[in-house]
């Protein structure tokens, strides 16, 4: 699957914008459903403005069996890439993840970008689990700007399917 330079992104790909400008908190951190049963891959973006007296927000993936969080159980992953000052570069730094989970950096006025890859293969398919989240909790004292968790969801199986709706 490659990307095709004769037409342009938003035909090959589906964003969607799972959080914006919040503290990934408890509720507020339960980031929206998308469903994977169209799409064969998603790059989840995970971006904090940290302010002061930080405390990281600790990220775990959910899967479920409807974009209305059916069944909703943990979804393991070991990798992800992590930059922890945007602001100073711009390399993303391959990061393993111990127990399908990760805390973003506590560091005092930092801007922070975190990117995780996600095969479609990776859920549990076979029990009808095609839809994943983000979850996020403990996150505190974000500046002005909070976080945002973005999804580009790509490798789409069929034309014109919206990851949003089962």
């Amino acid at each position: 699957m490659t990307i095709g330079l004769n037409a342009r992104l938003d035909e090959q790909a589906f964003f969607v914008q799972a959080a914006a400008d919040l503290l990934l908190t408890t509720a507020i951190g339960d980031t929206k459903y998308v469903s994977l049963k169209n799409y064969r891959k998603v790059c989840i973006i995970i971006d904090i403005a940290n302010g002061t007296s930080v405390t990281g927000a600790i990220i775990t993936l959910k899967q479920a069996q409807a974009v209305a969080g059916t069944g909703e159980k943990a979804l393991a992953f070991t990798r992800m890439l992590a930059n922890i000052d945007t602001g100073a570069s711009a390399t993303m730094v391959e990061t393993a993840v111990a127990s399908n989970t990760f805390t973003t950096d506590t560091t005092n006025s930092k801007k922070l970008r975190y990117i995780l890859d996600v095969d479609s293969d990776s859920l549990d398919v076979a029990n009808g689990f095609d839809c994943l989240r983000v979850d996020a909790t403990a996150h505190a004292a974000t500046s002005s700007l909070g976080a945002n968790v973005s999804y580009i969801l790509y490798g789409a199986r069929y034309s014109g399917a919206s990851p949003i709706a089962d």
